[in-house]
Formats: C-alpha cells, structure tokens, sequence
C-alpha cells in the first residue's frame, strides 16, 4: 500500500515481527513459568542481527556476556509491588459569605479537612515482569492517578503509601533511568519522518559511545518489532499535513520511550481514540514488550474481548478504590464467588464495569464488592504469592538490574551503569552537555526547513514593512523636518523588530508538552535546550536584519556611508536577538497562545512609549524612569540616533530654517530675514541665512540620549537578549515540573 497516508492499520497481528527465544531454557532457568511466544530483548534482537551485519560482532556489545546462547542465564525477575497508596488533593471552595455572616453553627464546623478530595484510597497490588498489568474504570475513577504514582509523577510528600521494585524502595533517580512513561496524546514533531523521530530519541537515550551504526540498528529493530517497517519513510503529520495512521502514531509515541528497552513502562490509555482494530494491535506490540523482560503497566477505559485475552493482570478502581483484583481468566470466578455470576454470552470486561458502575448508584457504593475483594484476595494469595512466580533465592534490586543489563536491557546505562547500581551512582543524561546540544539543533533545523512557510511569513513581514517605511521615508533631507521624520522613522523601525518577533510565540508552545515529555525521564538536559534553542534562532535573526537594512538604509537616506549601515545592522540584529529572547521566555512563563500574544503586545507598546520618543528622558516623571532604563526600545534607538546624529560638523537648520517648525514658516523669506536681523541685535551675534544654528549633537541634547554612548546601548541591549534565555531556563526549570503536587 502506498505510503502517502501512512501505513495500514488494518493488518493482523501476525503481521508483527515473531522476537520469541529459541527455546524456554532461559525462561526456566531461574525457575520462572514459561510463557508462549516470549519476546527476546531488543539487545539479544541486534546482537543476532549483528551476526548477518558487517560488523557482526559489534553490534551492540552490552555487559559481559557477548554470546547468546541457550546457557545464558535469563535475567532475575522483577516484581514492581505498590502497598496501601493514598493521595489527596485541596479542592477550591466556592465562594461564600464571610465568617461572621454566616448563620448556624454547621458553616462554621467546616474544616479544611472537608475540602480535600481523596483521588486514591489505600491501593494495594503488584506488576511483574512479562506481564502487562492494566488498571481500568469509568472516567474519574483515579486510573491515571494511579500510574503518575506509580511513576513517581506524584510528590512524595504528597502520596502516603510506597512503591517497591523487588522489595526495595524505589528512588526517583534510579526510576527515571530504568522506567519510561508514555503519555496519553501523542506528541511528536510533525514533519520528521517515523525512522527519523525514533533516530532522534536513540540519539538523545542512546549513549555517545555506541556509533552511529549501532544505533540505526537499534532503531531498525524497535520499527520492526512495532510493526512500523511500512512507515518508517512516511512524516508524522498534522492537521495540515498528511501522514501515518492514528495507530502507527501511538506506537511511535510508545516507540521514542522505550528506545533504550527500559525494565518498567509506564502508559495512560495508550488505547485513548483509536479503533478497535488500531488499539488491538497497540496492546500486541506491549504484550511483546513485556515477553522481553519489562513490566508494562497501563491505564485502559474499557478493552475490547481480543485485548482483554492480551493482558495478565487487572486493577479495576473506583472512585479511588480497588474493587477489583484479578487476572482476567478469575473474572467468572469472582463474580461467581460474589454471587453475581457473569452470563454465557457476556463480555466479561464490560459486565464488571457496567456491574461496579451500578453499585456506585446504590446508597453503600461498592463497599460490600471492596470488602469481598480484600477477602478473595487473601483466600487466593498461595497462588498469587511471588514464591510461585520466582523459586529461587531471593535477589537484590542491584543484582537484577545488573542481570538484566547484561542480557541487553537498559541499553542506555550498557556502557555507563556500573553493574553495582544504586541511586548514588546511577548518569542522570545518557549524552554530555553539548552532545545533547546539537541533536536538538538539528532535530528543530530539520522540522523548521521542511515547514519553510513559518519563517516565510516573517521573513515577507519584515520585507514588507521595510518597503512600507522606505517609501514613506524616501531620501529624508537634513531640513528641521526631515530631523522629525528620521526620528519617527528610527522609533518605528527599532519597534517594528521587537514586535516581528512575536510571530516566534507558538514555536515553544507547541513544543512544550515535547519537552516536558522528554525531560521527565532526562532525555538531556534543559539547559541544553535553552543554548540550542538560542544558536538555531540566530540564522533566521541574520536573515531578517540583513533584509531590512538593505530594504531602508539607502532608500531612506541615512548618514554614515557603509561604516554607518553596518552599525545599522548590529543595531537591527541586536535588537531581533533581545526581541526574541524576550518573546521566548515569555513563552515559557505563559502557556496559553492567545494570553501570550495579549501580554506581549501590552509590554512592547509599554517599552515603545518609555523608549524616549514619545517623551524625553528628561521630561519622563521621577517615578517612571526605571521603566525607561527597562525598555528594550530604549537602547537601540538611541544607539541608532547616535549613528545619525554623530557628525558635529553636519548641520540640520540653518537661518530661516529656525521658523520651519513654527508659525511663522508661511510669513515670507524677506520677512524672515528681517526676524533674524532682528534676533542678532537682540542677542548681540551675527546671525544670517547660512548659519548653522542646530547640529547633530543639539538634537542628541534634546532627545534625552546623550547619557550613554552608541556601543554601550549595543552592549546592553545584546546583554539583555542574554538576560532573558538565562530567565526562559529557569522559567523551564521551574514550570515544567512533571510532578503533581
């Protein structure tokens, strides 16, 4: 099928690549139940591609054991266990009268305790390796709670209970290396290709040590075992551009998370808006992850009976209860055991939650099924114990994570993690500061080239106004009047940059929720966002000053010759650089576009108006002028008036010139002759028709912008442009906490 509108979703589940072992040796090695169809991990997958490859014994070298064979022991088992999870959170109040006008002693027994709403209630259970445990419920029942807390996506100081990976506390540094989460939308960059996208996250997850080879055949591995091979060439897409299918772009979106074949996998409703048959295929793909030596666990709204048959393990919560813990195939047994049997020819899933949703109606809820769950599930526990899952010693959390690497899981701790792991000495980032860097500047290079129309639209904007401004101010004489109009053209030319800039407020919004996502689990590091998010936008910068310079520089007839245009273009690219650092980190403090745009355009008419244009700096009121040395305008105007006006043997009136900005411009030139015959009697100076009454250095005076020199306003404002990517960092560092509070 052609690839135009991205593959098909429509294949069947055979269709995925078989990555099940040779035999189930190494299943039983450790004393582990055999499973059918058992996935290898990706690692074994390119090590055994590697033996047809070129370089066939460098594929991926991870840990000590380069041969797999059917003596090599399988890694210990992990069992994720979660013990009596409680959150809570405030509730705003409606508003209400004050204290003392309330009535009757009711209003005043309220308590702050009254307004916390309980979202998870002593929830209990565990997940255990190559098995998928999902969580399901009506909406609002505490589902995707539950994973942000199992992912550590909660305070800790916030969530009661604790999380334990074989036994042992799991702390937050050690999770984010061994774990992903996938997020329920798909957020992905649009016109990157699915090999692209998924080459990307191999580069961000994968170590720098292993070449370039080695990770393309990572990421050849992981599209095939995805089921992605017929559209690993087709972009990503959006709303205006076509692209895969709804399926294939959930499975890119687990894909990117998993690249380095994390132990526990963490997804909220990786099913949400698919079609049956899309969703079904999702789960398929899970289920082979989980085979290859994870733990996948999942927030599901209600799965249909072929993904129902997928999964080993059900929680089913609510309103932030368990009522319900049982493997699917105990379902009938359960219900039987309650005394509400499920009928033949019912679909086992859909009786349990339309049963549970009709018991939340009753006066008592779903207490008596929460009671009787608590007692089936002790009744059961023999035969859910973990003694049965795992006969032999009982390992240590390091010793399994170390085993576990060297079976070729982990792949980005293989060459970093030291096989005696432990939170203290655990990477926090796979790649180095300046690695991670330049991956993200060509990721957003290449996504920005193939949607060349974004920057044409700025690019046109600015020509456009240059055009605009070189007519009005066609070859400005140095008459009183062409002083006026060259002071309006600079004032609007230096605003005009700032304001352009503000076309720039979507580029991180819509890559917010991006970064968030890759951040959480320290794909790199924010500050190396922030340098290449800098250095990407000084080409377009370049770009846009050039274009405007040339457009109105020669046109309007400014001073100065080349030595002044090209101080007009430091002066124009300063200011594009302060004007875009300043968009940017409002950007980051404001996450809503429309709200943005607003703020934006209120603080930039605020810095315009205290720039010295409109009023001198003298003149602005004593408890205004720190407003004047704050705005961004102020610096590049009056550096560009300093470039005009700099000559002191240049002059802008001359005799008679005095009465052009006066009433008496229309009285006739005799006439005014005789006024200044009359001022040079009166004055005691000779004063005639050539003399030079008004320099360049008179007009610097009474514009207020002789209180700094034209190289320490460049400096500033470039300073400046600095100043505000220094706030954007910390304003990412701080707004873009994965963790609810």
């Amino acid at each position: 099928m052609s690839n135009l509108g991205g593959g098909d979703d429509m294949s069947s589940a055979s269709d995925l690549p078989f990555l099940g072992p040779r035999n189930n040796m190494e299943l039983q090695e450790f004393g582990r139940k055999p499973r059918h169809n058992v996935s290898i991990t990706l690692g074994e997958l390119l090590k055994r591609l590697g033996d047809s490859a070129e370089e066939k014994n460098q594929v991926l070298e991870l840990g000590n054991h380069s041969n797999y064979t059917t003596t090599t022991p399988s890694s210990f088992p992990f069992v994720l266990s979660f013990h009596n999870l409680t959150y809570s959170v405030k509730v705003k109040s409606k508003l209400s009268l004050p204290r003392w006008l309330r009535r009757g002693d009711k209003d005043d027994e309220l308590s702050s305790d009254n307004n916390m709403k309980v979202l998870l209630n002593d929830i209990s259970g565990e997940a255990r390796e190559g098995e998928i445990m999902a969580v399901l419920g009506a909406s609002g029942s505490g589902k995707s709670t539950l994973i942000d807390a199992l992912a550590d996506r909660i305070s800790r100081e916030s969530l009661k209970g604790n999380v334990t990976l074989n036994g042992e506390v799991l702390e937050s540094k050690l999770l984010k290396v061994i774990s992903a989460y996938v997020m329920q939308d798909d957020l992905l960059f649009p016109m990157l290709t699915v090999e692209e996208t998924l080459m990307f996250s191999a580069e961000f997850r994968l170590p720098r040590t292993l070449s370039k080879s080695k990770k393309n055949a990572r990421v050849q591995a992981l599209i095939d075992q995805l089921g992605l091979r017929n559209a690993a060439k087709t972009v990503i897409g959006d709303e205006g551009h076509r692209g895969v299918s709804g399926g294939e772009r959930r499975r890119v979106s687990i894909g990117i998370d998993i690249i380095h074949d994390p132990i526990v996998l963490f997804l909220d409703e990786p099913t949400s808006g698919l079609d049956s048959t899309s969703a079904y295929m999702v789960v398929k793909v899970l289920q082979r992850i989980a085979q290859s030596g994870s733990i996948v666990i999942m927030s599901i709204h209600q799965p249909s009976y072929r993904i129902l048959s997928l999964l080993d393990r059900l929680i089913i919560l609510s309103r932030g209860h368990t009522v319900l813990t049982s493997p699917p195939s105990s379902l009938q047994q359960f219900f039987a055991d309650f005394g509400n049997p499920i009928p033949e020819n019912e679909n086992r899933i859909e009786f349990a939650l339309d049963f549970i949703r009709e018991l939340e109606g009753t006066p008592n809820g779903t207490k008596t099924l929460m009671e009787f769950n608590k007692t089936w599930q002790r009744e059961r526990n023999s035969t859910t114990s973990t003694s049965s899952f795992y006969n032999g010693p009982k390992p240590s959390l390091k010793d399994a994570i170390s085993a576990s690497v060297s079976r070729g899981k982990l792949v980005s701790g293989a060459t970093n993690i030291d096989p005696n792991v432990s939170s203290s000495n655990v990477p926090k980032f796979a790649n180095p500061f300046w690695v991670d860097m330049v991956v993200i500047a060509k990721r957003s290079m290449l996504n920005s080239m193939r949607m060349p129309e974004l920057f044409g639209m700025r690019f046109g904007a600015v020509v456009v106004t240059g055009i605009i401004l070189a007519t009005i101010f066609w070859k400005l004489d140095n008459s009183p009047k062409g002083v006026q109009e060259r002071l309006g053209f600079f004032a609007f030319a230096m605003s005009t940059t700032f304001y352009t800039c503000a076309e720039a407020i979507p580029v991180f919004l819509q890559e917010r929720y991006i970064f968030m996502r890759e951040t959480a689990h320290n794909a790199y590091r924010r500050s190396s966002y922030v340098v290449s998010h800098a250095i990407i936008s000084l080409p377009s910068i370049l770009v846009l000053s050039i274009a405007f310079a040339v457009t109105t520089y020669w046109s309007v007839g400014l001073a100065g010759g080349v030595s002044g245009f090209l101080y007009f273009l430091l002066f124009l690219l300063a200011s594009f650089w302060a004007g875009s650092s300043f968009v940017t980190f409002l950007s980051g403090v404001i996450y809503n576009i429309m709200m943005a745009y607003t703020v934006v355009v209120a603080v930039l008419a605020y810095f315009f108006l205290f720039s010295g244009f409109f009023i001198s700096r003298d003149r602005i009121p004593p408890y205004w002028i720190w407003f004047h040395y704050m705005s961004l305008v102020k610096y590049p105007y009056q550096g560009v008036l300093q470039n005009e006006f700099s000559d002191p043997n240049k002059c802008f009136v001359k005799g008679v010139q005095l009465f052009d900005t006066s009433p008496l411009r229309a009285v006739p030139e005799a006439l005014k002759i005789k006024l200044l015959q009359n001022m040079s009697k009166t004055l005691g100076m000779n004063i005639t028709n050539t003399t030079c009454l008004t320099t360049g250095s008179d007009i610097l005076k009474q514009s207020g912008g002789t209180d700094l020199n034209k190289w320490t306003c460049f400096w500033i404002t470039i300073g400046l442009g600095f100043f505000f990517r220094i706030l954007f960092y910390f304003a990412l560092l701080i707004g873009s906490k994965n963790k609810r509070r």
